[in-house]
């Protein structure tokens, strides 16, 4: 599922700030993701993503 969110970033000029939640929440609907974990998971997983993706804008 996460590798599918890549079309769904938000982002900013030089910035990536995360994910379009809704979206992500509705791909996880769709594949059949139990809300709770997606709702568990998601954030934390958003968290690291914006922190590496910033890292490698900065290089």
């Amino acid at each position: 599922m996460i590798g599918r969110l890549g079309g769904q970033l938000r982002v900013l000029p030089g910035a990536v700030f995360g994910w379009d939640l809704n979206a992500a929440l509705g791909l996880a609907a769709a594949l059949g993701v139990p809300a709770p974990a997606a709702a568990e998971l998601l954030p934390v997983i958003e968290a690291v993503m914006v922190r590496k993706m910033n890292e490698q804008m900065e290089r």
